[in-house]
C-alpha cells in the first residue's frame, strides 16, 4: 500500500479523493494555484504545495506535478477528473518517475481515450454501434460522405472529446461543412487534437452509463447502470440510479457488456462504459470515461461501495474482493450539479464572493463541495459549486427528498447566480417524475420557461 498520495486537482473532487485517503490512513499532499491557498484541500492536506499562477494550466503542468509529488515525498498520484486524469502521457510520465499513477495503464488509456478509434476496436469484439465512421476524418468532404450514407440527424464529435465537450448536431447537409469546421476547430482548442468522427444522432435517447470495477487480475464487475439523460449543452446535471422506467433485462445486458469489455482490453480500476438507448429499448455503445465521474456518489450511496477506496486498492494490486452480488445496490439515489451559471442567459457562469453558502442536510443527504461562506467562486476554473445527492428506499421519496435539500440550498453573493431553481423545475417536470425524460428535457424545460 501506498504511503503519500497526492491528489492532482482542485475543488470538490480534490477534497473528496482527501477524505478516503485519510478514511485509508494513508498521508495526502494538494497542489494549489496563487489563487487558492485557503482551498478547503490545502488546509486538510499532510504537505501542500503551490504549483503556479491562477488557471486550469497551472494544474496540467506535468513538470510541476511530479516535482510537487517528489517534494512532498508521495509514492502515488490521484488525478481526480478531467484535467490530466485520461491522459496516458502524465501516467507514464508517473510510471517514469517512480510513481503510481491511480487509473488505467498509460496503454488502455491511449487506446481508449481515441473516440473513434474505440468505436472500431468495440465494434470489432462485437459491441453494438450507432452507425457512424470508422475512423477520425480528414476533411468536411469525408464527414458528407459518411453523413450522407447514414442519414441526418448526425452527431460530428471530437475524437479526443470528453465532458461532453467537442460536440455539435447537425440535422441537414447544408450545416455540415460549417459544423464540421467549428468542431475541428474547438477540438483543436480545446483538446491540441482537431481529429473529429460522425455519428448518428438518435432523437428522444437517453444516455445511459455503466459503473465498472476491475483489476489487474482479469477481475471485473460491473456496480449498475446510472442515468445521465438530463443535460445541457450534452454535459450532465443530473444523475441516478437506477435507471427509471429501463427494464432489467435491458440494464443487466448493459451490464455485463461493459466488463466484457473493460475486461478485453485489461482495463484496470474505476471505469465509465457510457452507452445510448433508443426509443425501441436498444443499446449502443458510444465511448468510455477512463476515470472516476463526477456523478459517482450515486453509485457509493446504492451500493455502499468507496469507489475511490477501490481505485486506489486496484493500483495498488489487490484483487478484486466484490462479486456481483456484493455489487448490486437497493434503493435510488439521485445527484444534482450546482453550478454557478445563469440559465437565464444560455448558462453563462457567474463567479464572485459567497456571502452566504449553506448546504443543505438531513437523513441520506450528501452535499459533495469545496465551497464556504465568504469563498471567491474563481472565472479561470469550472462552474460547479455542489452536488447534491440523496438516497431514497423508493424514487417517490428519493425525488421528495432531493425537493427538501435544493429548496434548503442557500447560495447569495454579488452577481452570483446558480442551477438551483431550474433543477427543481425539472425534476417536477411530470416526464421526470415518471421516468419518461430523455436528453432533450432540459432544451424544453427551457423553452417553456417565460424568460
Amino acid at each position: 500500500m501506498f504511503d503519500t498520495v497526492l491528489i492532482a486537482n482542485r475543488g470538490e473532487i480534490a477534497l473528496r479523493v482527501q477524505r478516503t485517503c485519510r478514511a485509508m490512513g494513508l498521508r495526502t499532499a494538494a497542489v494549489y494555484t496563487t489563487d487558492e491557498r485557503d482551498a478547503a484541500v490545502v488546509h486538510g492536506a499532510d504537505r501542500a504545495v503551490c504549483i503556479g499562477p491562477p488557471g486550469t494550466r497551472s494544474y496540467l503542468d506535468i513538470p510541476a506535478l511530479i516535482e510537487a509529488a517528489k517534494a512532498a515525498e508521495a509514492d502515488a498520484i490521484h488525478p481526480g477528473y478531467g484535467l490530466l486524469s485520461e491522459v496516458p502521457d502524465f501516467a507514464e510520465v508517473c510510471a517514469a518517475n517512480g510513481i503510481t499513477f491511480i487509473g488505467p495503464s498509460p496503454a488502455v488509456m491511449d487506446k481508449l481515450g481515441d473516440k473513434a478509434a474505440t468505436r472500431t476496436l468495440f465494434g470489432d469484439l462485437g459491441a453494438p454501434l450507432l452507425p457512424g465512421s470508422p475512423r477520425a476524418l480528414e476533411s468536411a468532404f469525408e464527414a458528407k460522405a459518411v453523413a450522407d450514407a447514414i442519414g441526418y440527424p448526425v452527431m460530428i464529435k471530437a475524437a479526443a472529446g470528453g465532458g461532453g465537450r467537442g460536440i455539435q448536431i447537425v440535422r441537414t447537409a447544408d450545416d455540415l461543412v460549417q459544423a464540421f469546421q467549428e468542431t475541428h476547430s474547438r477540438a483543436r482548442t480545446l483538446f491540441n487534437d482537431g481529429r473529429v468522427y460522425v455519428e448518428r444522432y438518435v432523437e428522444g435517447a437517453r444516455h445511459i452509463e455503466v459503473q465498472v470495477l476491475c483489476d489487474r487480475h482479469g477481475n471485473g464487475v460491473s456496480l449498475g447502470e446510472r442515468d445521465c439523460s438530463v443535460q445541457r449543452r450534452h454535459q450532465k446535471l443530473i444523475e441516478e440510479t437506477p435507471a427509471p422506467g429501463l427494464d432489467r433485462a435491458t440494464a443487466e445486458a448493459m451490464g455485463a457488456s461493459a466488463v466484457e469489455l473493460a475486461l478485453a482490453v485489461g482495463y484496470e480500476g474505476v471505469g465509465t462504459f457510457e452507452f445510448i438507448v433508443d426509443s425501441a429499448n436498444e443499446f449502443h455503445f458510444i465511448e468510455v470515461n477512463c476515470r472516476l465521474q463526477v456523478e459517482h456518489p450515486v453509485t457509493e450511496m446504492t451500493t455502499g461501495i468507496d469507489l475511490v477506496r477501490e481505485q486506489v486498492l486496484a493500483a495498488a494490486g489487490e484483487p478484486l474482493s466484490l462479486s456481483g452480488d456484493q455489487a448490486s445496490g437497493s434503493g435510488v439515489s439521485i445527484e444534482c450539479r450546482v453550478n454557478a451559471e445563469d440559465p437565464e442567459r444560455g448558462f453563462v457562469p457567474t463567479p464572485g464572493e459567497l456571502r452566504v453558502f449553506q448546504p443543505p442536510g438531513g437523513p441520506f443527504v450528501r452535499v459533495d463541495s469545496h465551497c464556504y461562506t465568504g469563498y471567491t467562486v474563481p472565472p479561470s476554473y469550472d462552474s460547479l459549486l455542489a452536488k447534491t445527492v440523496v438516497w431514497g428506499p423508493d424514487r417517490e421519496q428519493a425525488l421528495q427528498r432531493l425537493d427538501t435539500a435544493l429548496a434548503e440550498f442557500a447560495v447569495e453573493g454579488p452577481g452570483v447566480r446558480t442551477t438551483v431553481p431550474l433543477l427543481r423545475r425539472v425534476i417536477a417536470d411530470p416526464r421526470f417524475r415518471a421516468g419518461r425524460h430523455t436528453t432533450s428535457l432540459i432544451g424544453d424545460v427551457i423553452d417553456g420557461l417565460d424568460l
